[in-house]
Protein backbone atom coordinates (compact mmCIF):
# COMPACT_ATOMS: atom_id res chain seq x y z
CA UNK A 1 0.00 0.00 0.00
CA UNK A 2 1.37 3.67 -0.64
CA UNK A 3 3.31 4.54 2.51
CA UNK A 4 1.12 8.18 2.06
CA UNK A 5 -1.82 6.53 3.29
CA UNK A 6 -0.53 5.23 6.29
CA UNK A 7 -2.07 6.47 9.34
CA UNK A 8 -1.90 6.20 13.42
CA UNK A 9 -5.36 5.88 13.73
CA UNK A 10 -6.14 2.70 11.34
CA UNK A 11 -5.34 0.07 8.77
CA UNK A 12 -6.23 1.01 5.13
CA UNK A 13 -5.81 -2.10 3.15
CA UNK A 14 -6.69 -3.31 -0.70
CA UNK A 15 -10.60 -4.94 -0.38
CA UNK A 16 -11.01 -7.54 -2.58
CA UNK A 17 -14.71 -7.90 -1.65
CA UNK A 18 -15.29 -4.38 -2.75
CA UNK A 19 -12.91 -4.66 -6.30
CA UNK A 20 -14.81 -8.05 -7.10
CA UNK A 21 -18.38 -6.79 -6.70
CA UNK A 22 -17.33 -3.56 -8.51
CA UNK A 23 -16.05 -5.32 -11.51
CA UNK A 24 -18.74 -7.78 -11.42
CA UNK A 25 -21.24 -5.51 -11.74
CA UNK A 26 -19.67 -3.30 -14.42
CA UNK A 27 -18.18 -5.96 -16.91
CA UNK A 28 -21.87 -7.23 -17.89
CA UNK A 29 -23.00 -3.51 -19.03
CA UNK A 30 -20.52 -4.11 -22.08
CA UNK A 31 -23.13 -6.96 -23.14
CA UNK A 32 -26.55 -5.08 -22.86
CA UNK A 33 -28.16 -4.51 -26.35
CA UNK A 34 -28.81 -1.32 -26.36
CA UNK A 35 -31.05 -1.53 -30.04
CA UNK A 36 -33.55 -4.00 -28.00
CA UNK A 37 -34.45 -1.36 -24.90
CA UNK A 38 -37.71 -0.32 -24.84
CA UNK A 39 -39.83 2.15 -22.64
CA UNK A 40 -40.67 0.01 -20.13
CA UNK A 41 -37.11 -0.49 -19.40
CA UNK A 42 -36.48 3.24 -18.97
CA UNK A 43 -39.21 3.42 -16.60
CA UNK A 44 -38.34 0.77 -14.86
CA UNK A 45 -34.58 2.48 -14.30
CA UNK A 46 -36.21 5.60 -13.50
CA UNK A 47 -38.10 3.97 -10.62
CA UNK A 48 -35.76 2.31 -9.41
CA UNK A 49 -33.94 5.37 -9.16
CA UNK A 50 -36.38 7.13 -7.06
CA UNK A 51 -36.80 4.46 -4.91
CA UNK A 52 -33.44 3.45 -4.09
CA UNK A 53 -30.82 5.91 -4.48
CA UNK A 54 -33.41 8.92 -3.76
CA UNK A 55 -35.68 6.95 -0.61
CA UNK A 56 -33.19 4.48 -0.01
CA UNK A 57 -30.06 6.40 0.12
CA UNK A 58 -30.30 10.17 0.21
CA UNK A 59 -33.71 10.08 2.67
CA UNK A 60 -33.71 6.89 4.11
CA UNK A 61 -29.81 5.99 4.90
CA UNK A 62 -28.20 9.20 4.61
CA UNK A 63 -30.43 12.49 6.03
CA UNK A 64 -32.75 9.97 8.31
CA UNK A 65 -30.71 7.20 10.11
CA UNK A 66 -26.95 8.55 9.77
CA UNK A 67 -28.42 12.90 10.32
CA UNK A 68 -31.56 11.79 11.93
CA UNK A 69 -32.76 15.01 10.36
CA UNK A 70 -36.56 13.19 11.00
CA UNK A 71 -38.27 11.24 12.84
CA UNK A 72 -39.95 8.21 11.06
CA UNK A 73 -41.75 4.60 12.08
CA UNK A 74 -39.60 1.42 13.05
CA UNK A 75 -41.76 0.49 9.49
CA UNK A 76 -40.26 2.89 7.29
CA UNK A 77 -36.94 2.83 8.55
CA UNK A 78 -36.97 -0.67 7.38
CA UNK A 79 -38.15 -0.44 4.00
CA UNK A 80 -35.72 2.43 3.51
CA UNK A 81 -32.90 -0.07 4.39
CA UNK A 82 -33.99 -2.90 2.03
CA UNK A 83 -34.73 -0.17 -0.30
CA UNK A 84 -30.60 1.25 -0.14
CA UNK A 85 -29.63 -2.90 -0.90
CA UNK A 86 -31.51 -2.26 -3.82
CA UNK A 87 -28.82 0.12 -5.18
CA UNK A 88 -25.90 -2.45 -4.98
CA UNK A 89 -23.85 0.06 -3.28
CA UNK A 90 -23.17 -2.75 -0.09
CA UNK A 91 -23.70 -2.97 3.52
CA UNK A 92 -25.74 -0.66 5.02
CA UNK A 93 -23.72 -1.04 8.16
CA UNK A 94 -20.63 -0.57 6.54
CA UNK A 95 -21.73 3.04 4.63
CA UNK A 96 -22.98 3.82 7.82
CA UNK A 97 -19.83 3.25 9.56
CA UNK A 98 -17.43 4.80 6.89
CA UNK A 99 -19.95 7.71 6.85
CA UNK A 100 -19.26 8.76 10.64
CA UNK A 101 -15.34 7.98 10.38
CA UNK A 102 -15.06 10.37 7.34
CA UNK A 103 -17.24 13.06 9.28
CA UNK A 104 -15.45 12.93 12.09
CA UNK A 105 -11.62 13.05 10.52
CA UNK A 106 -12.98 15.88 7.58
CA UNK A 107 -14.23 18.20 10.05
CA UNK A 108 -11.15 18.06 11.61
CA UNK A 109 -7.81 19.84 10.46
CA UNK A 110 -5.35 16.38 11.05
CA UNK A 111 -7.34 14.41 8.96
CA UNK A 112 -5.54 11.40 7.16
CA UNK A 113 -4.79 11.79 3.59
CA UNK A 114 -7.00 8.69 2.90
CA UNK A 115 -10.54 11.56 3.62
CA UNK A 116 -8.66 14.42 2.41
CA UNK A 117 -9.56 15.12 -1.62
CA UNK A 118 -5.73 17.06 -2.41
CA UNK A 119 -4.97 13.97 -5.08
CA UNK A 120 -6.18 13.49 -8.61
CA UNK A 121 -9.43 12.02 -10.17
CA UNK A 122 -7.89 8.91 -10.32
CA UNK A 123 -6.04 8.41 -7.06
CA UNK A 124 -9.46 8.95 -5.76
CA UNK A 125 -10.58 6.36 -8.27
CA UNK A 126 -8.67 3.95 -7.22
CA UNK A 127 -8.61 4.93 -3.28
CA UNK A 128 -12.07 4.99 -2.80
CA UNK A 129 -13.95 2.01 -4.63
CA UNK A 130 -10.83 -0.25 -4.10
CA UNK A 131 -9.57 0.33 -0.53
CA UNK A 132 -11.18 0.00 3.14
CA UNK A 133 -10.33 2.06 6.17
CA UNK A 134 -10.82 0.37 9.61
CA UNK A 135 -10.06 2.33 12.75
CA UNK A 136 -8.26 1.20 15.82
CA UNK A 137 -10.65 2.41 18.08
CA UNK A 138 -14.25 2.63 17.07
CA UNK A 139 -15.59 4.26 20.11
CA UNK A 140 -13.86 7.60 19.11
CA UNK A 141 -16.55 7.84 16.68
CA UNK A 142 -19.86 7.86 18.52
CA UNK A 143 -21.67 5.95 16.54
CA UNK A 144 -24.84 5.46 17.96
CA UNK A 145 -25.30 2.04 19.58
CA UNK A 146 -29.15 1.93 18.36
CA UNK A 147 -28.10 1.90 14.44
CA UNK A 148 -24.44 0.12 15.04
CA UNK A 149 -26.62 -2.75 16.74
CA UNK A 150 -29.89 -2.03 14.93
CA UNK A 151 -31.28 -5.62 14.08
CA UNK A 152 -31.87 -4.79 10.99
CA UNK A 153 -29.26 -3.51 9.69
CA UNK A 154 -26.72 -5.65 11.33
CA UNK A 155 -28.88 -8.74 9.26
CA UNK A 156 -28.54 -6.83 6.01
CA UNK A 157 -25.20 -6.68 6.51
CA UNK A 158 -24.35 -10.22 6.76
CA UNK A 159 -27.31 -10.84 3.94
CA UNK A 160 -27.68 -7.76 1.34
CA UNK A 161 -26.15 -10.03 -1.38
CA UNK A 162 -28.92 -12.40 -1.39
CA UNK A 163 -31.39 -9.66 -1.41
CA UNK A 164 -29.68 -8.20 -4.37
CA UNK A 165 -28.98 -11.43 -6.19
CA UNK A 166 -32.52 -12.08 -5.81
CA UNK A 167 -33.75 -8.87 -7.42
CA UNK A 168 -31.83 -10.23 -10.43
CA UNK A 169 -33.26 -13.34 -10.40
CA UNK A 170 -37.15 -11.84 -9.88
CA UNK A 171 -36.00 -9.26 -12.66
CA UNK A 172 -34.78 -11.64 -15.30
CA UNK A 173 -37.90 -14.27 -14.75
CA UNK A 174 -39.74 -11.49 -15.19
CA UNK A 175 -38.36 -9.17 -18.37
CA UNK A 176 -35.36 -11.02 -19.68
CA UNK A 177 -31.92 -11.12 -19.34
CA UNK A 178 -31.28 -7.99 -21.44
CA UNK A 179 -33.93 -6.51 -19.44
CA UNK A 180 -32.32 -7.05 -15.98
CA UNK A 181 -28.59 -6.31 -16.94
CA UNK A 182 -29.94 -3.11 -17.81
CA UNK A 183 -31.79 -2.70 -14.35
CA UNK A 184 -29.10 -4.38 -12.23
CA UNK A 185 -25.34 -3.66 -14.10
CA UNK A 186 -26.30 -0.70 -15.52
CA UNK A 187 -28.16 0.91 -12.75
CA UNK A 188 -26.04 -0.29 -10.33
CA UNK A 189 -22.76 0.81 -11.84
CA UNK A 190 -24.24 4.36 -13.17
CA UNK A 191 -24.73 4.69 -8.64
CA UNK A 192 -21.72 3.50 -7.60
CA UNK A 193 -19.70 5.76 -10.22
CA UNK A 194 -21.79 8.43 -10.07
CA UNK A 195 -21.80 8.41 -6.14
CA UNK A 196 -17.82 8.46 -6.29
CA UNK A 197 -17.68 11.33 -8.67
CA UNK A 198 -20.30 13.52 -7.07
CA UNK A 199 -18.39 13.03 -3.65
CA UNK A 200 -15.03 14.03 -5.43
CA UNK A 201 -16.65 16.28 -7.79
CA UNK A 202 -18.29 18.48 -4.37
CA UNK A 203 -15.29 18.53 -2.55
CA UNK A 204 -12.81 19.83 -4.87
CA UNK A 205 -15.05 21.93 -7.03
CA UNK A 206 -17.93 24.29 -7.16
CA UNK A 207 -18.83 27.35 -5.19
CA UNK A 208 -19.44 27.91 -1.24
CA UNK A 209 -21.07 30.09 1.38
CA UNK A 210 -19.63 28.61 4.25
CA UNK A 211 -16.34 27.95 5.77
CA UNK A 212 -16.19 25.52 8.35
CA UNK A 213 -13.61 26.20 11.00
CA UNK A 214 -10.38 23.81 11.69
CA UNK A 215 -11.97 21.16 9.27
CA UNK A 216 -10.00 19.83 6.07
CA UNK A 217 -12.76 19.80 4.34
CA UNK A 218 -15.87 22.23 3.70
CA UNK A 219 -17.28 21.17 0.73
CA UNK A 220 -18.49 22.93 -2.31
CA UNK A 221 -22.15 23.08 -4.06
CA UNK A 222 -22.88 22.23 -8.20
CA UNK A 223 -26.04 22.78 -9.46
CA UNK A 224 -26.30 19.97 -11.68
CA UNK A 225 -24.77 17.53 -9.71
CA UNK A 226 -26.81 18.67 -7.12
CA UNK A 227 -30.29 18.75 -9.31
CA UNK A 228 -28.79 14.97 -10.76
CA UNK A 229 -28.06 13.01 -7.29
CA UNK A 230 -31.22 14.21 -5.10
CA UNK A 231 -29.47 16.77 -3.33
CA UNK A 232 -25.85 14.81 -2.87
CA UNK A 233 -24.45 17.32 -4.74
CA UNK A 234 -24.70 20.83 -2.56
CA UNK A 235 -22.34 19.75 -0.12
CA UNK A 236 -21.04 22.78 1.50
CA UNK A 237 -24.76 23.66 2.48
CA UNK A 238 -24.74 19.75 3.88
CA UNK A 239 -21.14 20.75 5.70
CA UNK A 240 -22.62 23.81 7.43
CA UNK A 241 -25.99 22.30 8.15
CA UNK A 242 -25.21 18.41 8.72
CA UNK A 243 -28.70 17.95 10.22
CA UNK A 244 -30.85 19.77 8.09
CA UNK A 245 -33.20 16.91 5.68
CA UNK A 246 -33.03 20.11 3.15
CA UNK A 247 -29.62 19.97 1.25
CA UNK A 248 -30.95 22.89 -1.44
CA UNK A 249 -30.76 26.90 0.11
CA UNK A 250 -31.46 28.76 -3.13
CA UNK A 251 -34.60 28.58 -5.62
CA UNK A 252 -31.84 27.81 -8.48
CA UNK A 253 -30.57 24.56 -6.11
CA UNK A 254 -32.97 21.47 -7.03
CA UNK A 255 -33.42 18.70 -4.17
CA UNK A 256 -35.32 16.56 -5.35
CA UNK A 257 -34.24 14.07 -1.89
CA UNK A 258 -36.24 17.28 -0.52
CA UNK A 259 -39.01 16.72 -2.39
CA UNK A 260 -39.50 13.44 -1.85
CA UNK A 261 -38.73 14.43 2.20
CA UNK A 262 -42.17 16.90 1.48
CA UNK A 263 -44.15 13.98 -0.11
CA UNK A 264 -43.20 11.88 2.73
CA UNK A 265 -43.86 14.11 5.14
CA UNK A 266 -47.50 14.35 3.58
CA UNK A 267 -48.13 10.46 3.36
CA UNK A 268 -47.38 10.98 7.31
CA UNK A 269 -44.54 8.34 6.75
CA UNK A 270 -41.47 10.87 8.74
CA UNK A 271 -42.38 13.86 10.71
CA UNK A 272 -40.57 16.45 12.79
CA UNK A 273 -38.19 17.52 10.01
CA UNK A 274 -35.01 19.65 10.51
CA UNK A 275 -34.44 21.87 8.16
CA UNK A 276 -31.50 24.92 7.81
CA UNK A 277 -32.99 26.77 11.64
CA UNK A 278 -30.98 25.81 14.48
CA UNK A 279 -28.94 22.74 12.40
CA UNK A 280 -25.83 25.54 11.45
CA UNK A 281 -22.57 24.36 12.90
CA UNK A 282 -21.13 26.24 15.65
CA UNK A 283 -17.91 26.29 13.87
CA UNK A 284 -19.32 27.63 10.43
CA UNK A 285 -18.56 30.65 9.14
CA UNK A 286 -20.59 32.40 6.15
CA UNK A 287 -18.20 34.07 3.57
CA UNK A 288 -18.66 37.71 2.53
CA UNK A 289 -18.58 36.71 -0.66
CA UNK A 290 -19.54 33.28 -2.73
CA UNK A 291 -16.27 31.15 -2.76
CA UNK A 292 -15.91 29.62 -6.39
CA UNK A 293 -13.13 27.12 -6.46
CA UNK A 294 -12.94 26.00 -10.36
CA UNK A 295 -10.44 23.37 -11.84
CA UNK A 296 -8.53 25.91 -13.42
CA UNK A 297 -8.04 27.95 -10.61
Amino acid sequence: MNKNLKTSVGNIYFSWKKTLWLYFIMIPVLFIDFSSVTIYDYILMFCLMVLTVGIGHSVGLHRGIIHKSYKTSKTFRKVSLYLFVLTGLGSPLTWLKQHYYRDYWQNRNDCPKYFQYKHSLFTDYFWNLHLQFVPKKISLYSIPKEDIEDITIVWLHKTWYIYYFGFMITIYFLLGFNSMLIAASLRTSTIILGHWYIGYASHKYGYSRYKIKNADESGYNDVLLGLISFGEGFHNNHHSHPGSAKFSMKWYEMDFGWVLVWILNKLRLISNIKTHKKTLKVNAVVHKNINWQLPWN
